[in-house]
This record gives structure tokens, sequence and C-alpha cells, in this order.
């Protein structure tokens, strides 16, 4: 569930405007919203920076304060609209990387010290492993 309809109605006019899509990110995008939006306790938000960012980002509602603000940011990178790709980020803390595809980002996530995904190209096996990772940050934040 978004936070407000504002963000929905924002994310929803970002898709239906996302035309041109060369490297077919929209479909991987709209699959992580989905599995998203099936978690249990999940508030959605959406940030429009057109030109440098789009970022979907989920936290849990009713978080204890001890509790990160986020448990993932899908950023669609908008630098080229005709060329744009999601990088996925994560709390360094919230997951394991056993598989060691993420880069390590120092301060990468609001602040914190990041593990990020770049999907830049069609990657079953990424997707899926991101999408994995979204399972792992979720039930650390409902822990």
């Amino acid at each position: 569930m978004f936070i407000d309809n504002e963000n929905q109605m924002e994310m929803e006019n970002m898709l239906q405007g996302w035309e041109n899509d060369s490297l077919s990110m929209k479909p991987a995008l709209i699959r992580l919203k989905d599995l998203l939006s099936s978690k249990e306790n999940t508030v959605l938000s959406f940030i429009s920076r057109p030109g440098v960012t789009y970022s979907l980002r989920a936290g849990m509602k009713g978080a204890a304060e001890n509790k990160k603000p986020l448990f993932v940011m899908v950023d669609i990178i908008d630098d080229d609209p005709q060329n744009r790709w999601l990088s996925v980020c994560f709390y360094g803390d919230m997951i394991n990387d056993s598989e060691e595809r993420g880069d390590f980002v120092p301060g990468g996530l609001l602040g914190e010290d990041a593990l990020c995904f770049d999907y830049d190209s069609q990657d079953e096996g990424l997707l899926s492993y991101i999408e994995q990772r979204i399972d792992e940050a979720h039930a650390f934040m409902s822990s």
C-alpha cells in the first residue's frame, strides 16, 4: 500500500509515460512493485526526480523506533530516459549477499552502508536473487 494516493498516482503516471524501454526494465520494476505491495505491513512511497531517478521506497507500517525507515529502495535511473535501468539497494546489515552479486556502497542508503544491485539487462537469475533479498530484508524488519 502506498503512503497516500498522491504517491500512487505519481508512480502510475510515471509508468504510463514510460514508453521507450529499450532495456525492458519496466516489467521488472512492475514485478518488484507487485512483490513489495504483497508484503504484509509494507508501506510504499515514490519520489520523482526526472532526469536523475524515480525512487520506489518500501518501509514497514508501525516500525519500532529502533528499526530503519526503509528495507529496500528501488531506483529507476533516469539519466538517459531511453535506457533506464534499476538500482535496488538494501541496508548492508539487513541482507546476506552470499553470491556477492551486489556492490557495497558506503553511505549509499540514506547515509548508511548499503548493498546495491544494478539490474540493467534481462537476467531472470538476478531478478529472482533480488526478490529473495527483498524477502530477507522484509523478514528482518518484521522480526
